[in-house]
């Protein structure tokens, strides 16, 4: 287990596993944990693991960033901006990394912790959990890539009322609205997040991989230049041990064993 002070960290071969544990504070984010997420986030990337498993102790799965630590700074913009920065280093590792990032949300995600479920691959949320995004009612805006990913996911009407009103969603409104892709009884959240986990460690991580680097792509890319990356990436994918398995295996009516 490697060793952080604002989450609990278990980097495993195909399975790691980063549990925010700051509940006295509501998982706010100060810039301790945004340094420890970010480093976090590239010692998963440079590894092998084929999924991470982001989750959260106590009632809020994160409040977003600690207005507390915020007050306290001498240089309030100058220190929340190194945050921001720091934060925004962390979202883009998970986003290119080859493993599938799934966060399991057991209570309130509001501001950045929003974002942070924004850009997950998939979002399983307890039936008690609520998602809003809280910025403007403290005199802020939003950071943590809610204003890309949001926009994208639910389109701009309802990312504006969201961001402009701060409207609280319940689980399953989110669900509605497809920032989450289930919910489930509370009492079952980690298993479910074990589930799948354990799905995503038994598949092909490089087809995963090409699946995220196409969605990531395709709202900047014109057609011919989303089909150019899609026939390079099924190029490559149908040429790699695991394509050659995955057809092998189909073809003998067996299930595939993937490295």
């Amino acid at each position: 287990m490697a060793e952080y002070s604002t989450f609990t960290a278990h980097l495993g071969e195909r399975i790691s596993r980063i549990t925010l544990a700051r509940p006295r504070t509501a998982n706010a984010m100060d810039l301790v944990m945004v340094a420890e997420l970010a480093d976090v986030a590239a010692r998963c990337a440079a590894s092998d693991t084929k999924v991470i498993v982001l989750d959260a102790t106590g009632r809020f799965f994160c409040a977003g960033g600690d207005l507390g630590d915020f007050a306290a700074a001498t240089d309030r913009s100058g220190h929340i901006k190194v945050i921001a920065d720091t934060l925004h280093r962390a979202v883009s590792t998970l986003a290119r990394t080859d493993a599938v990032v799934i966060v399991g949300v057991n209570g309130v995600a509001a501001g950045a912790g929003l974002s942070l479920v924004a850009g997950a691959d998939i979002v399983v949320a307890a039936e008690s959990a609520t998602f809003t995004m809280a910025y403007t009612r403290v005199g802020l805006s939003p950071d943590g890539a809610g204003s890309y990913y949001l926009p994208r996911l639910i389109g701009l009407r309802r990312t504006q009322e969201l961001m402009l009103t701060n409207r609280t969603l319940t689980a399953t409104e989110a669900l509605e609205w497809g920032i989450v892709t289930e919910v489930v009884p509370d009492n079952e959240l980690a298993k479910r997040l074990d589930t799948l986990a354990e799905h995503f460690a038994q598949s092909a991580k490089q087809s995963n991989t090409a699946v995220k680097k196409l969605l990531l792509a395709t709202f900047g890319n014109g057609l011919e230049e989303q089909m150019e990356l899609e026939a390079a990436l099924i190029a490559h994918n149908a040429g790699s041990p695991d394509g050659h398995e995955g057809v092998n295996a189909f073809l003998a009516k067996r299930a595939a064993r993937y490295r």
